[in-house]
């Protein structure tokens, strides 16, 4: 377990987080970069921020990857620690950012995402039991079959269904607006009609998920449900042991399956939620197993050729 850092850095710590609460960053964002932060300080072990060199960012950036940590993890805490300097820059609490020249780790964009073909999820939805089966399956369904990230699931509120559009607060707070099919809008329409619980604190009222405790469900909570679907999955199809299964690889597989579908790339990334198009282009190794599909088709005609003696 990760120690607080030194009270020497109490002050810059608020600062910090003043700062990322009045330039309105996500909430995940922020408690993802001070706990970066916070480690980074730890591994510094005293010194004065204005003491601090490239060497020393750079040898914390060391000690992340050793741990085990990847290109994308060990990019965020430069991140966070680059931004850290840039907000005591703007306080006077330093003169210069000692991240800012240092490169970035390389990172595999060209790496295939691992997705479940789309028998396995709806397999899924029929292993999923309890006395909260209904919520349980809706929460996977919409993971499923609308793409939604955990974060997504948790933040969704009872006003965010209107018709059959679901609007969803994602990465930013930037919202985007999903048209449901109809089996998934009878299936949400069900649980809040006749499955959903009734909170018990007011802060919770408009909660779209609801746990055994009467609050908004958490994104533990939200894990521990897929966690418990993928292992019952597993045991039916035992294939798929050796296959990392996450809550984001219900979002991989729908992505997958709407371009299998045919679905157009740019509305693949407005479904999604990505700012950058680049980023929904990983899924586009599913294109080149359309075009292999489609060139396996084609026969073509060719004059035969005979070789001449010489």
């Amino acid at each position: 377990m990760m120690t607080y850092p030194p009270e020497t850095y109490e002050r810059e710590l608020k600062l910090f987080q003043m700062y990322m609460k009045d330039r309105e960053y996500a909430k995940d964002t922020q408690t993802a970069y001070l706990h970066d932060l916070k480690h980074f300080l730890i591994n510094i072990d005293g010194k004065k921020i204005t003491d601090v060199t490239n060497i020393d960012i750079m040898n914390h950036l060391t000690l992340v990857r050793e741990t085990g940590a990847g290109a994308r993890y060990r990019n965020r805490c430069q991140s966070a620690i680059r931004l850290f300097y840039k907000v005591m820059i703007k306080f006077n609490a330093a003169t210069a950012n000692p991240a800012m020249d240092i490169e970035k780790a390389k990172v595999d964009k060209n790496r295939k995402p691992a997705f479940l073909e789309k028998q396995y999820l709806d397999s899924c939805m029929g292993l999923i039991e309890g006395k909260y089966r209904v919520r349980d399956v809706a929460i996977v369904a919409l993971m499923a079959y609308a793409g939604l990230r955990v974060s997504e699931i948790v933040k969704l509120n009872t006003i965010d269904i209107d018709g059959t559009t679901l609007s969803v607060r994602g990465k930013g707070d930037k919202w985007r607006y999903i048209p449901l099919p109809p089996e998934l809008l009878d299936l949400l329409q069900h649980y809040l009609t006749d499955e959903r619980l009734e909170p018990r604190n007011k802060k919770d009222e408009h909660a779209f998920f609801i746990s055994q405790f009467g609050r908004r469900i958490s994104k533990r909570m939200v894990q521990t449900i897929t966690e418990t679907t993928f292992d019952a999955l597993k045991i039916q199809f035992p294939h798929l042991r050796g296959m990392l299964l996450s809550s984001h690889k219900l979002r991989h597989s729908f992505a997958t399956d709407l371009l299998r579908s045919g679905v157009d790339l740019r509305a693949v990334q407005e479904l999604l939620g990505h700012e950058d198009i680049s980023t929904t282009q990983i899924y586009t190794h599913v294109l080149d197993e359309t075009k292999q599909r489609a060139m396996s088709s084609v026969r073509p005609s060719i004059p035969s050729f005979a070789v001449s003696e010489a």
